[in-house]
C-alpha cells in the first residue's frame, strides 16, 4: 500500500523575496549544478517556455534519494513569488511542491515550502528531499549575499 507524506518548511532569509525567487525557482536548473552538484548534477529542458506546463529533466546527485526526476510547472506567478510543480521519480507516485516567497519587514524574505508525496518509498525519499531543499535555500542565500548584483 502506498503511503502519503506531507511536510512544510519555513526558512527566513536576509535576501529579498523577488531575488531569492529568481535564483531558487526561475533559474534553479542552471544554478543548482554550479552551487549544489551533490543535489542536482545537471538539468535539461524537455518542453515549454519556462512558464506553466514547462517540463525539465534533472539528473540528481548523491544527496537526493533518486537518480533522476522530471519537474512540471503547474502554476507560476513571478510577481507574487509563488510556484507550484509536480515531480516524477522512482518510488514516488506523485509529489506536489508549493513554494511561496514572502517579504519580511527587514527587507529579507521567508520561503514557505509545502510538499505532499504519495508512493511506496515516498516517506523516506521525501524526508531526504526536505533536508536537500533546506540546504539548497541556505546555499542560494549564501551565494546571493556573496554576489550582491546577482539576480537583481
Amino acid at each position: 500500500m502506498a503511503s502519503t507524506n506531507s511536510w512544510t518548511l519555513e526558512l527566513e532569509s536576509k535576501v529579498s523575496a523577488p531575488r531569492k525567487f529568481r535564483a531558487c525557482v526561475m533559474d534553479w536548473h542552471t544554478l543548482a549544478p554550479k552551487l549544489a552538484p551533490h543535489v542536482i548534477d545537471n538539468a535539461h529542458h524537455v518542453e515549454g517556455d519556462g512558464g506553466t506546463g514547462t517540463v525539465r529533466h534533472y539528473n540528481c546527485g548523491s544527496a537526493v534519494p533518486f537518480n533522476a526526476m522530471k519537474k512540471k510547472v503547474e502554476f507560476l506567478d513571478v510577481d507574487k513569488c509563488e510556484f507550484k510543480y509536480t515531480i516524477e521519480c522512482d518510488g514516488v507516485e506523485t509529489s506536489t511542491w508549493n513554494i511561496k516567497m514572502k517579504p519580511t519587514a527587514n527587507g529579507g524574505s521567508v520561503a514557505i515550502v509545502e510538499c505532499t508525496s504519495k508512493g511506496v518509498q515516498a516517506n523516506d525519499m521525501m524526508l531526504k528531499a526536505k533536508e536537500s531543499a533546506a540546504e539548497m535555500f541556505k546555499t542560494v542565500e549564501a551565494y546571493l549575499i556573496a554576489n550582491p548584483n546577482a539576480y537583481n
